[in-house]
């Protein structure tokens, strides 16, 4: 006797699809994640790509453009001269590293100086930014609330976040393998089944 297979109903495709998604969409944030957080340790809390750097936003003086607590991608100045007014640069101020929006562009003899303020301020910054203290220029790309985990990352206290994705994709992969052994082992368990029915005679 021959025993017919179930197919799967409608409901039980969606739930796995729904499932196989979620796996993906947190395999995906789990390496994302990780990556981000050791790049940023390896580099000092400034990682770069291609010229481009990540910068961490902890200030609301570019707001609602750039929220507070944000992530932003800078490309590394090349000619740090030819800025024009209403380019969004990020520069030295002492050992502050800034992001402001320039209003004016003021040339002194050979050299160029930029006046900036923060769209989210009352007034213009105080002192105008020499060329030389340009070191990149906002790129447009922000992704909020990472640069809160960045920053805290950075600290002593946020030091164990970078085990916590590594433990995370231990567990899934542990499950995940759980789950594929469970999968092959219940044909071969179904198989022995009918091999000891099908060895039986009766009398």
């Amino acid at each position: 006797m021959t025993e017919r297979k179930r197919k799967p109903s409608k409901t039980n495709k969606v739930m796995k699809w729904i499932n196989n998604l979620l796996t993906g969409v947190l395999m995906v944030l789990l390496i994302g994640v990780a990556s981000l957080v050791v790049i940023t340790k390896a580099s000092g809390g400034e990682p770069q790509f291609f010229g481009y750097q990540l910068k961490t936003v902890l200030s609301g003086s570019m707001e609602p453009g750039i929220q507070t607590g944000s992530i932003i991608a800078v490309k590394l100045a090349e000619d740090k001269n030819a800025f024009v007014e209403g380019d969004v640069i990020t520069f030295m101020d002492e050992d502050i590293i800034i992001t402001h929006r320039i209003t004016e562009v003021v040339n002194s003899g050979d050299s160029v100086l930029y006046r900036t303020k923060g769209d989210n301020n009352n007034a213009a910054d105080m002192n105008p930014v020499m060329a030389t203290n340009v070191v990149a220029s906002y790129t447009g790309f922000t992704v909020p609330y990472v640069g809160y985990f960045i920053n805290f990352s950075q600290s002593k206290n946020g030091a164990f976040l970078l085990l916590i994705p590594g433990f995370l994709l231990l567990i899934y992969s542990g499950i995940t393998i759980w789950r594929v052994l469970a999968q092959i082992e219940l044909p071969q368990k179904k198989a022995d089944v009918i091999g000891e029915d099908g060895g039986k005679s009766s009398s």
